[in-house]
């Protein structure tokens, strides 16, 4: 049995030599947006388990997850607020947006009984502008004929960290209300009329499932997973569409710029839901930075590959929308610029 166990305790680390360690090794670090988090959660980990990389995502914001990636503590960045041009030229690198897949914001509430409620543009705008007080209010009871509204306050729960949901959300505000362009305008922070603040789509969530008489914005997954009521919204061709995947994708029937940099809030298309936009993926286009090896890119470069192709067969179950065929193709175009030392990766 000595013999035996000997043996065996030369063969075993003999053979593990001959064994593929380094993808095992491969960890990746990113961190931002939590609007997609529930997806990258899901594609992270089938990633990990077919080709042996770990990602390590923090959901902590799309403000969080372009300081961390300029401050470049992290492999990649998540945002739903694509970065400007004035930002992009203050990176201390270029920096490339890689589309991952569509979302929905959604506004959500909680009253008594669930009811389906329907909102206007200028009454949505209105209510989180604090003009809007009151939950049977004259505005809000003409669009819903037949429900039966409280005499209640409107308490209204917006993000209290750096958005790309907000984000989104502020870009239509500003759209459809030029008091609130005028007065509050469009960020991933800003400084909100009323309302109380939540951390993450987790947090406002939370906050609305606990304080009766709320409205807030978050993503349609959050909403679908805590059983929440969410309003349908008045588009901009007149009709009242609710929020899914379909309606999501319709909205993204635009041209595309091809560093794929595009607001798609307030649609023009007719079967369009207004509160969507693309969420992105951030990364510097040489990878050769901070003595990274040059295995580190080639490892974000076909992570993000996987995640624009085989990748997109998770989105339609978690109710995002996947990249329409010309975003694919515009992100395959980003994806093959990506260098390690001048040299392309893929």
């Amino acid at each position: 049995m000595k013999k035996i166990l000997t043996m065996l305790a030369v063969i075993i680390p003999f053979l593990l030599s001959f064994m593929p360690v380094q993808a095992g090794q491969t960890e990746l670090l990113g961190a931002g947006a939590t609007f997609p988090y529930p997806l990258y959660s899901k594609m992270f980990d089938v990633y990990n388990k077919e080709f042996g990389v770990k990602v390590n995502y923090q959901s902590i914001g799309s403000g969080g997850g372009q300081l961390q990636l300029i401050s470049k503590t992290v492999d990649f960045g998540g945002t739903d607020a694509f970065m400007t041009n004035e930002q992009l030229k203050e990176a201390p690198g270029q920096i490339l947006h890689i589309p991952i897949c569509l979302g929905a914001v959604v506004i959500t509430y909680n009253l008594r009984g669930n009811p389906e409620l329907k909102l206007t543009p200028d009454v949505l705008a209105d209510i989180f502008l604090g003009r809007i007080t009151k939950w049977n209010d004259a505005r809000i009871s003409q669009i819903n004929p037949g429900v039966t509204l409280p005499n209640s306050a409107i308490i209204v729960v917006h993000r209290s960290d750096g958005s790309g949901t907000t984000n989104i959300f502020t870009d239509y505000l500003a759209k459809v209300s030029t008091t609130w362009a005028d007065n509050v305008g469009i960020g991933k922070s800003v400084n909100w009329p009323v309302g109380l603040g939540g951390k993450g789509n987790e947090g406002v969530a939370d906050f609305i499932k606990q304080t009766p008489g709320s409205i807030g914005y978050v993503e349609l997954i959050y909403a679908e997973e805590n059983k929440m009521s969410y309003a349908t919204l008045k588009n901009k061709s007149g009709k009242f569409i609710k929020p899914s995947r379909e309606s999501t994708a319709a909205a993204a029937n635009v041209a595309l710029p091809e560093d794929t940099r595009v607001s798609i809030t307030n649609t023009a298309s007719p079967d369009g839901y207004s509160l969507a936009g693309f969420t992105w993926i951030m990364v510097y286009r040489e990878q050769n930075y901070n003595k990274r090896g040059s295995e580190q890119g080639k490892a974000v470069a076909k992570l993000l590959w996987w995640m624009t192709h085989e990748g997109q067969r998770y989105t339609t179950p978690l109710k995002y929308a996947p990249l329409p065929q010309e975003a694919i193709k515009k992100s395959e175009a980003l994806l093959k610029s990506i260098t390690y030392g001048s040299k392309n990766i893929l």
